[in-house]
C-alpha cells in the first residue's frame, strides 16, 4: 500500500510539472502534507521532509532555499529553550517547584486543584506540557488516594464510636450504613480524580500559551510572521500579550472546573478553621514526598540561576517601551542579536559549569591516582535522548510551506479569492476562524494546525488590509486549545489513562473550556492586545504594495 501511494504520488507531481501553473503545483504539496499530517499515514516529521524533494521536483525552489528554511532563528530559540527545560526535568528542580507550591497551598479540595493548576501551568512556560502532566498527575494521584483512604478511616471511626455508644458493637460489621459511606465516599473521590486529572492536563496546555517558547505553535507564528516586521513578536511582547490571556482563562478553567465536579460549597470546599485528622495526613505525603528529594542540591541552584538569567535576558532584550540590552550593545544598525541568540548562549551553560562544587579540603591526590574532570550539569548524551528533534523538522516543514507559498504567489492567490471577507467586521472574522482552528486541532496536532493555518491567515489579512496579528495570534493561541477529545494532545491522554475518564467526561469539560479560550483570546486581542500591537493601522512591515493605509471601523 505505501509503494502505490509513492507512485500515485510521483504520476502526480509529473502531472504537476507539465500542466500545473505554479500556484496550483504548490497547492498540491501543500493538500498532499495536509492529507499525510491529518491521516498520519507517515510520521509527521517525515511528512514534513517532503518540500525538500517536491519543491525543487516542481521548479518552485531549489534544493539551496528549501533546505535553509529547516534551520531558522526560531528552531535555535526552540532549541536552547529546550535545554533549559532538560536541565530542569534532569535536576527534578521542577518537581520541588510543584510540591513547595502545593505544601503552601494545602489540602482543601478547591485549593487542592488550583494549586496543581498553577503549578501546571506555570511549568509548561518553561517545560512542554506532555512532561509537565506526566510529573503532576502521580503526585495528585497519591495526594487523593491519601485524603480518600483518611476519610475513610474517619468516618468508620465515627460509625464505630457512635455503636459503641449504642451498644452495638457487635453488630458493626454488618451495619449497612458502613457501605453506604463507602459508596458515598468512592463516588466522591472518583469524581474528584476524574476533576483532578482534567485540570492538571487543562491548565498544562493553557500555561504554554503564555511564553514564546511555551509550545510549538508559538514557535511557527515568530517564524512565519512577516520577515520584515521590526522585531514585533519577541518573548517580551509576547508575553506581555498572552500571560494576561493565561491567567485569566486558567481562572475561568477553575472556576468551570470546580462547578463540574465539586459543586459551589464553598465552605465544604476551601475549609476554614483547624486541619482535621485527615487534611492532616494528606499535607504529610506531600510533605514526605518532598523529603524524599533531600536538601537541595548545587546542581539545582546552578540550574534555577542560569533559568532566571535567561528569562531576565529575554525580558530586557528588546522591551518595546525602552532601547533593550541587544539594542544599546549589538542591534544598533540592524537586527543582530535574537532570542534564539540567547536562548543559545545560556544553554551553553549547562555544559561548562560542574554539577558539584570542587572538593576544597585541600588534600594531596595520590600520584597514581588518575585526574578526572567534575561532570557537567549536562551531557550530550541527556540531551540527545530527551531532546525531540521530530519537533525541529516539523518547524523546519512548516517554514519551507510557507516560504514556498509566498515565491509560488499561491499566498497571494489565496487573499485575493478572501478579499469578500472584507465586508465582514474583524471582531466577526477573528471569532469564526477561532473557532475553526479550534475545532481542526481537535482531530489534528496543534503544529499541524498552526502549519497549515497560518500562511493563509497572513494572506487573507493582507488581502483585506487587516493587521496581521489580528487573525494569527488569536489563532495560534486557539491551536492550543485541544481539550475535548483524548488524542486530541498527549496531556489529554495521560489524563485519560490515569484518571479513569470516559470520552464523554472530557467533552462535556472540554467544549466549554474551548468556549472560555476562544472567547478570552478574542478579548485580549481586542483590549490590551489592540493598543500593544497598534492593530487600527495596517502595518508598513505587511504591506506588500508599500502604502500604508488603516483599517474602516
Amino acid at each position: 500500500m505505501p509503494l502505490i501511494s509513492c507512485v500515485c504520488v510521483c504520476v502526480c507531481v509529473c502531472v504537476c510539472v507539465c500542466v500545473c501553473v505554479q500556484e496550483a503545483r504548490c497547492g498540491y504539496a501543500i493538500a498532499l502534507m495536509a492529507l499525510y499530517w491529518c491521516t498520519e499515514c507517515m510520521p509527521l516529521a517525515v511528512t514534513a521532509l517532503l518540500p525538500v524533494v517536491l519543491f525543487p521536483m516542481m521548479g518552485i525552489m531549489t534544493a539551496g532555499e528549501v533546505s535553509i528554511e529547516y534551520l531558522k532563528d526560531t528552531n535555535m530559540l526552540f532549541v536552547g529553550g529546550l535545554v533549559v527545560a532538560i536541565a530542569v526535568e534532569h535536576w527534578n528542580l521542577h518537581k520541588r517547584i510543584a510540591l513547595r507550591v502545593l505544601l503552601l497551598v494545602g489540602v482543601r479540595p478547591a485549593l487542592l486543584m488550583m494549586g496543581f493548576m498553577i503549578v501546571s501551568s506555570f511549568l509548561s512556560m518553561w517545560i512542554s506540557n506532555t512532561a509537565t502532566t506526566a510529573m503532576m498527575l502521580p503526585i495528585a494521584q497519591a495526594v487523593l488516594q491519601q485524603l480518600r483512604a483518611t476519610e475513610l478511616r474517619a468516618e468508620e471511626r465515627d460509625l464505630r464510636d457512635a455503636g459503641a455508644d449504642n451498644h452495638d458493637v457487635m453488630e458493626y460489621h454488618t451495619n449497612p450504613t458502613v457501605e453506604e459511606v463507602r459508596r458515598t465516599i468512592k463516588a466522591k473521590y472518583d469524581l474528584l480524580t476524574k476533576g483532578m486529572s482534567l485540570s492538571v492536563c487543562y491548565s498544562a496546555s493553557i500555561g504554554g500559551t503564555a511564553t514564546l517558547t511555551g509550545t510549538t505553535p508559538n514557535i511557527i507564528m515568530k517564524g512565519q510572521i512577516f520577515p520584515k516586521n521590526g522585531d514585533t513578536i519577541n518573548f517580551a511582547t509576547w508575553f506581555g500579550f498572552a500571560f494576561p490571556n493565561m491567567v485569566l482563562m486558567l481562572v475561568l478553567s477553575w472556576i468551570w472546573l470546580q462547578f463540574m465536579f465539586l459543586g459551589f460549597n464553598l465552605k465544604k470546599s476551601f475549609g476554614c478553621g483547624v486541619k482535621s485528622d485527615r487534611d492532616k495526613e494528606a499535607y504529610a505525603v506531600m510533605k514526605e514526598e518532598y523529603a524524599k528529594l533531600g536538601r537541595i542540591k548545587f546542581a539545582e541552584v546552578a540550574v534555577l540561576f542560569i533559568f532566571i538569567l535567561l528569562v531576565i535576558l529575554w525580558f530586557t532584550r528588546e522591551p518595546g517601551f525602552i532601547d533593550g540590552w541587544a539594542t544599546v550593545l549589538f542591534n544598533r544598525g540592524r537586527s543582530f542579536v535574537s532570542d534564539g541568540t540567547v536562548a543559545i548562549f545560556m544553554a551553553l551553560f549547562f555544559f561548562v559549569i560542574p554539577s558539584q562544587l570542587p572538593n576544597c579540603s585541600g588534600g594531596l591526590v595520590p600520584s597514581d591516582a588518575a585526574a578526572s574532570a567534575l561532570p557537567p550539569l549536562l551531557n550530550w548524551q541527556v540531551v540527545h535522548e530527551r531532546m525531540p528533534w521530530n519537533i525541529v523538522l516539523l518547524l523546519g516543514g512548516g517554514y519551507a510551506l510557507a516560504k514556498g507559498s509566498e515565491v509560488s504567489k499561491l499566498s497571494t492567490w489565496l487573499g485575493s479569492k478572501l478579499t469578500p471577507l472584507q465586508s465582514i467586521p474583524p471582531a466577526a472574522i477573528s471569532i469564526l476562524l477561532c473557532l475553526l482552528v479550534a475545532t481542526f486541532t481537535e482531530c489534528s496536532s496543534n503544529t499541524a494546525t498552526t502549519t497549515l493555518f497560518l500562511p493563509i491567515l497572513a494572506s487573507m489579512a493582507t488581502a483585506i488590509e487587516l493587521h496581521p496579528l489580528y487573525v494569527m495570534l488569536p489563532c495560534t493561541i486557539s491551536a492550543s486549545l485541544a481539550f475535548m477529545l483524548p488524542v486530541a494532545t498527549p496531556p489529554n491522554a495521560i489524563a485519560f489513562s490515569y484518571g479513569d475518564l470516559k470520552v464523554l467526561d472530557m467533552v462535556k469539560a472540554g467544549f466549554f473550556l474551548n468556549i472560555i479560550g476562544i472567547l478570552t483570546t478574542n478579548l485580549a486581542i481586542n483590549t490590551w492586545g489592540f493598543s500593544m500591537f497598534n492593530m487600527g493601522t495596517f502595518p508598513q512591515w505587511a504591506n506588500l504594495t508599500d502604502t500604508n493605509s488603516t483599517r474602516p471601523e
